[in-house]
C-alpha cells in the first residue's frame, strides 16, 4: 500500500470541513430574506465574515451589560429576548425563530446590551457578525440598509401592539391573541385545524403575556375542556381559529 494512503494528512480533512462550512454559510445567506438584495461578490465577502456557533439549549448568547458589537442570524433552534424587572420577574419581549436576526440594535448607537439573549429547549445554531462589518456592507448597498430599517420600524410596530395589549386587554385575551398569532405565523394546517410545534412552557407563555402560570394553565385548559385546543408538551392543536376568542 502506498505511503500516502495509510498515512493521509490530517490537513485533508481540515480542508475539507472549511469548505463545508463556508458552502453552508452561503446557502444560508443566499435564503436569508435580509440578504437577498446581495450580489453573489457581497455575499462571498460576508460569508468569510460571518462566524458559525453552536449554544446548548438554556445557555444565554448575551446578557444585559455585554458589548453590543456583535449581530446575530439564526439557523436552528429559537432564541428568547427579555430583561428582568425590578423585582426580578421576567418578562419576554421576542421570540426569535430561525431566518431572523436579533442583537442588532448596535446598528443605531445602542453601546452594550439591555437584554438578555437565551436559548431555549434545544441547541441553537446562529452565524455571528461584527456590527462594524454589517455597518461597512451596508454603506454600500442601498437595498440592504433599506432591509435593515424595515426591521426596526417591524420591531417598534410589535413593540406598540404589545403596549397596546397591556393597557386594552385582560389576560385570558391577551393568552388567546398569542396562540392566535404565533399559529398564524408558524402553525401548519392538518385539515380543517392548524398545529404548532413551539419550545415553550406555561412559565415563558406567561413571560410574554405578562400574566402568571397559573392564568395560562386555567385558560389552555378551559380552551381545551372546550374543544377548542389540545396541547399537550410542545405542540398545541387549534381546532377551529375562527372560535378560538
Amino acid at each position: 500500500m502506498p505511503f500516502e494512503s495509510r498515512h493521509r494528512s490530517p490537513f485533508g480533512g481540515l480542508k475539507n470541513s472549511l469548505a463545508m462550512n463556508l458552502e453552508a454559510k452561503q446557502s444560508f445567506l443566499q435564503n436569508f430574506p435580509l440578504f437577498e438584495s446581495l450580489s453573489p461578490e457581497e455575499r462571498q465577502q460576508l460569508s468569510q465574515m460571518m462566524e458559525f456557533k453552536v449554544k446548548p439549549r438554556f445557555s444565554f448568547i448575551y446578557h444585559p451589560g455585554d458589548a453590543s458589537d456583535q449581530i446575530f442570524f439564526l439557523a436552528r433552534g429559537t432564541v428568547k429576548i427579555g430583561t428582568h424587572s425590578a423585582d426580578g420577574k421576567e418578562v419576554i419581549k421576542h421570540l426569535i425563530h430561525p431566518m431572523a436576526m436579533f442583537g442588532e440594535l448596535g446598528l443605531i448607537g445602542e453601546q452594550s446590551r439591555t437584554e438578555f439573549a437565551q436559548a431555549l429547549k434545544e441547541d441553537v445554531h446562529l452565524y455571528v457578525l461584527k456590527v462594524s462589518d454589517l455597518q461597512r456592507l451596508m454603506r454600500g448597498n442601498f437595498q440592504l440598509t433599506s432591509k435593515v430599517m424595515n426591521s426596526f420600524g417591524s420591531r417598534l410596530v410589535s413593540a406598540e401592539s404589545k403596549l397596546e395589549s397591556l393597557i386594552f386587554k385582560d389576560a385570558r385575551t391577551r393568552i388567546i391573541d398569542f396562540i392566535k398569532d404565533a399559529v398564524n405565523k408558524r402553525g401548519r394546517r392538518i385539515g380543517y385545524e392548524m398545529l404548532l410545534r413551539h419550545s415553550l412552557t406555561h412559565q415563558d407563555i406567561a413571560n410574554i403575556t405578562c400574566t402568571s402560570r397559573q392564568t395560562v394553565t386555567l385558560v389552555l385548559n378551559e380552551l381545551k375542556k372546550s374543544d377548542l385546543i389540545y396541547f399537550n408538551r410542545g405542540k398545541i392543536l387549534v381546532r377551529d381559529m375562527a372560535k378560538l376568542s
